[in-house]
């Protein structure tokens, strides 16, 4: 199986995030974290655009019927 194409970049994150990084994962992991970082976050805003475009087609959840079930899935 070949490897995917990888790309070089080079980012400025302030130091407190990039300490606590190396911290984790040691400075070898560095780049696969924050690579793994970047894919998560990418599908969180695909997730946002999704619920986006529900609420426009269908109107707003009804936070009434969502705690409705919500309790009864608690039983």
């Amino acid at each position: 199986m070949s490897s995917p194409t990888v790309e070089k970049h080079s980012v400025s994150i302030p130091r407190t995030t990039s300490e606590g990084v190396r911290a984790r994962v040691g400075s070898r992991g560095f780049s696969a974290y924050v690579s793994q970082a970047v894919a998560r976050q990418l599908e969180r805003d695909a997730l946002d655009d999704l619920v986006a475009e529900m609420d426009a087609e269908h109107g707003p959840v009804d936070e009434d019927a969502v705690a409705a079930i919500m309790a009864r899935l608690a039983r």
